[in-house]
């Protein structure tokens, strides 16, 4: 099998990529639609001030996770052959990057409100750490501890 040529590395990997951010960025969606009407469900406005602002704070995240996760689909669209794949694949890496630690958060604080609710502060703490510990060690350090690996 022939090597590819830079462009057509470039061309994968932005494929790639985008690929990847079809899988994020739908659960991103789902967990801000469901932010968006918690407010409005019974019950919500006797919630304590704690969980308000816990909540407040999943609902920024997951803002900020679908504004970094939509925007590499936008970067390319308004740089459509102006010759700037490589810059982007490079800045939507990033940006890539950024969403999926902000959906961690999002996450972790929506785990902390449901637990919460059901069994109180202490286990929603517990399970708020156990839920950031499980996603630093699946998406940051399995990752980068393969960095170095050879390919199998």
């Amino acid at each position: 099998m022939a090597e590819e040529d830079r462009k057509e590395r470039v061309d994968r990997e932005l494929i790639e990529l985008l690929n990847e951010l079809r899988v994020a960025l739908p659960g991103v969606q789902v967990l801000f639609a469901f932010l968006l009407i918690l407010p409005f469900q019974q019950g919500f406005a006797d919630s304590s001030a704690e969980d308000q602002a816990v909540y407040t704070l999943a609902l920024l995240f997951t803002a900020l996770a679908a504004a970094l996760l939509i925007t590499p689909s936008m970067y390319h669209r308004l740089n459509f052959r102006r010759g700037q794949k490589e810059r982007m694949l490079f800045d939507s890496n990033k940006l890539m990057v950024a969403g999926v630690m902000a959906t961690a958060l999002a996450i972790a604080c929506s785990v902390y409100l449901v637990v919460d609710v059901i069994h109180g502060g202490t286990a929603a703490v517990v399970a708020t750490a156990t839920t950031l510990i499980v996603y630093a060690g699946l998406w940051l350090a399995l990752p980068l501890a393969r960095r170095g690996d050879p390919e199998p």
